[in-house]
């Protein structure tokens, strides 16, 4: 049995971490960004500077024969005055690409939101912790330890009984995604089981996931980012943080949505481009944001404020997103082969809705991330979908 005592520790570099765009070198160990430094610096609020630094995504990889593994981090957790404190974030072993263990780690940093809108915060610094996994097989093995996809978490060292090395390059195809929440994770259980997670398993892909929380409001700094990261396949899932954030009118929408596509393709010609539209959502199907929370049941659900009466003034619903988005890829698509478009329905609609339903009227449950997964799966990356993998 191994001890404390006769554990190798590994310092963590940057050659240990997939999925991310940038780390930074902070007091304790690093801390791996999903945004490159300049991008972050282009950022207008702390919604998405936080959304960016939780590693959605993000997972080591590395090499070994070890039976123990201890994963040293800092994590950053969040609680929201009036709520209890939700569950800590959980970190998925991974074994030969299969999720074999999960653990927690204690302590932390503690962010206290204090204003449920605007997102006020106060932080309070706590100490490092320890993710414990015991047990694993002791023949040589590739290891993923998927970070918790909500929990800043900065990376400290890797404890071991058998010497580690970063996991070698295995050619896979990587994914370029961006999204909002749902990409991003929430009501997820775990990082793995994420949607795109989930996805890129099935596809046998490397993701790169840029699903930001509430923030997926067709920002240039992230065409720009995603223009800039080398990347096989790109896919963006847009259009419902443009409604629920009341953020954009029709006028402004559909040329911004030309941008972000012009300055994706700068960077990526010819690649494999998808415009995903919004999942059903019955909340802003046909009423347009803001989107608000409600706290009438007794527990968190969000309902949308604006008026239907007002889309003929040019405010957006995710009826009228869906038109918009299926229209710019019809336009291009004629000078633009590789450009393709997805209705979110076909991911999740009211069938799935009916068998899954979103528990807080915005996101969707575990079972439903794995649905969206499982379509995205077989509409996408398989038979003749637009990343299925071409021979001849």
């Amino acid at each position: 049995m191994s001890t404390e005592q006769n554990l190798i520790t590994t310092p963590i570099t940057a050659d240990f971490l997939r999925g991310h765009l940038d780390v930074e070198e902070t007091a304790h160990g690093l801390l791996p960004h999903r945004l490159p430094a300049w991008a972050r610096r282009q950022i207008p609020d702390d919604r998405l500077a936080v959304a960016e630094a939780q590693p959605s995504g993000v997972r080591l990889a590395f090499r070994t024969s070890a039976t123990t593994i201890n994963l040293d981090t800092l994590p950053t957790k969040r609680v929201y005055v009036g709520f209890p404190p939700p569950p800590d974030g959980v970190y998925d072993l991974l074994v030969d690409g299969r999720l074999t263990t999960q653990a927690t780690v204690d302590g932390g940093n503690l962010r206290t939101i204090t204003d449920l809108q605007t997102q006020t915060a106060e932080f309070t610094p706590g100490p490092a912790g320890t993710a414990h996994f015991t047990d694993l097989p002791a023949d040589e093995k590739d290891i993923e330890i998927w970070l918790p996809h909500a929990e800043i978490t900065e990376v400290i060292a890797l404890r071991t009984d058998a010497p580690v090395e970063p996991a070698p390059d295995k050619g896979h195809r990587v994914w370029l995604h961006h999204g909002s929440s749902i990409s991003h994770g929430s009501n997820a259980v775990s990082p793995s089981t994420i949607w795109p997670a989930l996805a890129a398993s099935a596809g046998d892909v490397e993701l790169i996931n840029l699903g930001f929380g509430g923030s997926a409001l067709v920002d240039p700094f992230i065409a720009r980012a995603m223009r800039d990261t080398p990347s096989d396949l790109i896919s963006l899932k847009l259009g419902i943080n443009v409604v629920n954030s009341d953020a954009m009118r029709l006028r402004a929408f559909a040329p911004a949505i030309h941008g972000f596509l012009d300055t994706i393709r700068e960077g990526h010609p010819t690649t494999p481009l998808l415009l995903v539209s919004p999942v059903l959502c019955p909340t802003h199907e046909n009423t347009p944001g803001p989107l608000m929370p409600d706290l009438s049941s007794g527990t968190l659900k969000f309902k949308a404020t604006g008026d239907p009466a007002e889309t003929a003034a040019g405010r957006l619903t995710l009826t009228i997103i869906r038109d918009v988005l299926a229209d710019i890829v019809k336009q291009r698509s004629a000078e633009d082969p590789n450009l393709h478009y997805l209705d979110g329905l076909d991911l999740y609609g009211e069938i799935d809705h009916d068998e899954f339903p979103l528990p807080d009227a915005l996101h969707p449950s575990p079972e439903g991330h794995r649905r969206i997964g499982e379509n995205f799966a077989k509409l996408v990356f398989a038979n003749n979908g637009p990343f299925a993998i071409t021979t001849g």
